[in-house]
C-alpha cells in the first residue's frame, strides 16, 4: 500500500467521530467511539495499522471524489471502460441532539452502469495497530472484539448485504455487480450487552436520505450568500465535523501525527480542544449564524471555568488545551510501533502543549465571550463572575515570558501576540461591561490595559526594521501580529502596521502563501523546517482587505482556493510546492477561511 498524499482525502463523521477516506477508496483513519480514542483503521500512519479497502478490480481504473450536495456524505467514483461503481461513504445522523445515536460506518457499493468486479477488505487493528482482534462470524455479517491497552474491550459489528469470508483477521467480499446493483456494509461501534443486527437496502437508503437531509437543514441556517459561498459552505460543514455535539466541545483537527515537513519530527496529536481554536471557532459559527453551536460551547466552556480557587498561579485558570470531556489530557507519549507517515517519525498521542504558559488563549477566549454576548443570548452572572476572577489573574500576570501561540519548546519569551491577546482581554471585559451595564473595576481594568498598550508600542516595536517583532528584543518577524488590525489595536492603516505588513510581505510571504515565523532563523526548541501556515495566509487576505488593498486581498484568497484539496479541505499547512501539510483537516484553517471571505466579501459590496 502506497502513501497518498494527505490531500487526497475526504472526511466523513457523526460528531462524536470521524473517518478520512482516500479518494482510491480506503478507510484508512478512524476513531472510535471518539475523536480522541485509539485507532481502528489507522494505515494512514502504517499499513499494518488496519484499513477498510474498496477496489475495482478489472482494467484501468481512475477515481474521483465528491460530496453529495450540501452534505458531508462522501462519493467515490471508480472509472473502467467496462463500467463505474460508486462508493457512499457516511455516518448516519438522524437528528440533532439525538439521545438514541447509533454509531455507525456505512458504505454503500453501487454499479453505476456496466460491469464491474468489485473486492472489499475490512482489517480491524484496533487500538493504533496493537490489538490482535477476534473475528466471528455471526448472522448477517461479522463480531469484532479486541482487548485494548488503557480501554474497554471494543467491539464492533459489520453487517454485510453479502457473504463475508474470514481469513487472518481480514473480512472480504469479492462481487460482480452490474448497472443498479448495491451491496450494503455497516461497521457499527457496540457497547457491552449490544449484539450487531443485519441490514438492508432499504434502511440504508433511509439512513443515506435522513442523514442528507440534516446536513441540509443544519447548513440552511448559515446567512452567508456571498461570492465564495461554496468554499464558505464546505468549511462550514467541516468545522461542523468537528464539533463533539454531546459535550459542545469543538477539537482542533480529528488526526494525530501527520507531519508539517514529510521525514521530520513535527508530529502532533490535534484531538483535543485548543481554547485558542475552539474560541475562533465560536467566532466563525457565529458570523454564521450558527448560535446551537456556540451556546454548546460555551456551556462546556463555562464548566472550565467554573468556581476554581486552587488552579494552577503558574499555568493560569486554563489550560492550553482539554480532552473532549473538559479533562487535562494524559501526558505525551510515542507510539515507537507505527512507522508514521511516510516515515514521519514519532507517532505521537497527548500534547505536551498542555503544560505551557500561553497568555494569549485568554484574548481568544474572552473575545469570543465578548462576541458570543453580543450576538448571542448573553453570558449569566456566574459566568460574568468567573471571567473577572480570570481577568483579575490576566492583568497580574500580563507581562511574563510563555511559549507563545505557536507553542514553541524552547525557552519562553516576552511574546508580542500574547501580550496583544492580553490587551484584548482586558478590552472585551470593559466593552461587555458597558453595554451590559455588568459591574467591574472598569478604571483599574483601563489602567493594566494601557500598561499593555504602552508595553507593546515601546518595546516590541523596532525602528530600524520599522515593525512589530516577533517578541522583546526580536530580530524575527511573526505573523500573529497581522491579528492587531483584526482584533482593533490598531487601525489597519496605521503607518506603524502599514510598515510591519511590509516587512511581513518581505519576510513571510511567499507567493500570497504566509509562514508563521522564520523556522530557520528563530529556534523553537524543535528539529526541521514546515511549510507556510494556512491560517496566516487567511489572516493576511483579511489585513489587505482591512487595508482597502482590495485587489490585492482578492487575488490573494483566490489563490488560496487553488491550495484546497479537491473537495475544499485543508490541512495546517502548504508546502512550497502546493502538498499539504500537517493534521488533516484543521479547523483552524477553516474558520480562518470563513472570516477573510466574509470580510472581502462585505468590502467588495
Amino acid at each position: 500500500m502506497t502513501d497518498l498524499p494527505i490531500a487526497d482525502h475526504g472526511l466523513i463523521g457523526d460528531l462524536r467521530t470521524c473517518a478520512l477516506v482516500g479518494n482510491e477508496g480506503t478507510v484508512d483513519w478512524f476513531c472510535a467511539p471518539r475523536f480522541d480514542s485509539p485507532s481502528v483503521f489507522g494505515s494512514i500512519l502504517d499499513p499494518d495499522a488496519g484499513s477498510w479497502t474498496v477496489r475495482v478490480l478489472d482494467g484501468d481504473v481512475r477515481t474521483n471524489q465528491f460530496y453529495f450536495p450540501d452534505s458531508n456524505i462522501l462519493v467515490t467514483r471508480f472509472l473502467t471502460e467496462e463500467g463505474v461503481a460508486e462508493v457512499h461513504d457516511f455516518m448516519p445522523l438522524l437528528k440533532a441532539h439525538d439521545e438514541d445515536h447509533r454509531q455507525r460506518l456505512v458504505r454503500r457499493i453501487v454499479a453505476v452502469r456496466g460491469r464491474v468486479r468489485v473486492r472489499t477488505e475490512v482489517t480491524p487493528r484496533p487500538d493504533y495497530g496493537r490489538a490482535a482482534p477476534r473475528l466471528t462470524e455471526v448472522s448477517g455479517g461479522v463480531l469484532v472484539e479486541a482487548e485494548t491497552t488503557d480501554g474497554p474491550e471494543l467491539r464492533l459489528g459489520l453487517m454485510a448485504s453479502t457473504r463475508l469470508d474470514l481469513d487472518d483477521g481480514t473480512a472480504s467480499a469479492e462481487l460482480t455487480m452490474e448497472g443498479g446493483d448495491e451491496a450494503i456494509f455497516v461497521l457499527q461501534v457496540l457497547g457491552d450487552d449490544e449484539e450487531p443486527t443485519a441490514s438492508d437496502g432499504d434502511s440504508t437508503t433511509e439512513l443515506f436520505e435522513q442523514t442528507a437531509r440534516f446536513w441540509r437543514t443544519w447548513l440552511s441556517q448559515s446567512t452567508y450568500k456571498g461570492r465564495w459561498r461554496e468554499m464558505v459552505d464546505r468549511a462550514a460543514l467541516t468545522l461542523k465535523l468537528m464539533t463533539h455535539e454531546p459535550s459542545g466541545a469543538i477539537v482542533a483537527a480529528p488526526t494525530t501525527s501527520l507531519p508539517e515537513q514529510i521525514g521530520g519530527g513535527r508530529n502532533w496529536d490535534y484531538r483535543y480542544v485548543w481554547i485558542r481554536d475552539a474560541a475562533f471557532s465560536l467566532y466563525a459559527l457565529l458570523r454564521l449564524g450558527f448560535t446551537d453551536e456556540a451556546a454548546s460551547f460555551m456551556e462546556w466552556l463555562s464548566e472550565r471555568l467554573g468556581d476554581r480557587d486552587d488552579f494552577d498561579d503558574e499555568l493560569g485558570p486554563l489550560r492550553v488545551l482539554y480532552d473532549i470531556d473538559g479533562n487535562v489530557p494524559h501526558e505525551e507519549h510515542e507510539l515507537d510501533h507505527l512507522r508514521g507517515y511516510r516515515d514521519s517519525r514519532p507517532v505521537r498521542v497527548g500534547n505536551a502543549a498542555v503544560e505551557q504558559l500561553q497568555l494569549d488563549i485568554y484574548g481568544e477566549l474572552i473575545d469570543s465571550v465578548y462576541l458570543f454576548n453580543k450576538y448571542g443570548p448573553g453570558i449569566s452572572h456566574d459566568a460574568w463572575k468567573d471571567l473577572t476572577r480570570v481577568l483579575e489573574w490576566v492583568m497580574e500576570h500580563w507581562d511574563r515570558p510563555d511559549a507563545g501561540m505557536w507553542e514553541i519548546r524552547d525557552e519562553p519569551r516576552a511574546h508580542t501576540t500574547s501580550r496583544l491577546m492580553c490587551w484584548v482581554a482586558i478590552e472585551r471585559m470593559m466593552r461587555t461591561a458597558r453595554q451590559r451595564g455588568l459591574p467591574g473595576d472598569l478604571s483599574g481594568w483601563a489602567e493594566v490595559r494601557d500598561a499593555v498598550y504602552e508595553r507593546i508600542m515601546t518595546e516590541s516595536w523596532d525602528d530600524e526594521v520599522g515593525a512589530f517583532m516577533a517578541y522583546e528584543g526580536a530580530d524575527t518577524l511573526d505573523a500573529g501580529v497581522l491579528l492587531m488590525p483584526l482584533v482593533k489595536f490598531v487601525a489597519p492603516n496605521d503607518p506603524r502596521f502599514v510598515s510591519t505588513l511590509a516587512a511581513i510581505e518581505d519576510r513571510l510571504v511567499s507567493d500570497s502563501l504566509v509562514f508563521r515565523y522564520d523556522v530557520e532563523s528563530s529556534s523553537d526548541g524543535l528539529d526541521g523546517s514546515e511549510g507556510t501556515f494556512s491560517l496566516c495566509s487567511f489572516w493576511y487576505v483579511e489585513a489587505l482587505t482591512r487595508l482597502g488593498r482590495l485587489d490585492d486581498a482578492r487575488l490573494a484568497l483566490e489563490k488560496m482556493f487553488t491550495y484546497a484539496n479537491h473537495l475544499g479541505l485543508y490541512a495546517e499547512q502548504v508546502g512550497l510546492t502546493g502538498e499539504q501539510l500537517g493534521n488533516f483537516p484543521q479547523a483552524f484553517t477553516h474558520l480562518s477561511l470563513i472570516s477573510a471571505a466574509i470580510n472581502l466579501d462585505r468590502e467588495l459590496g
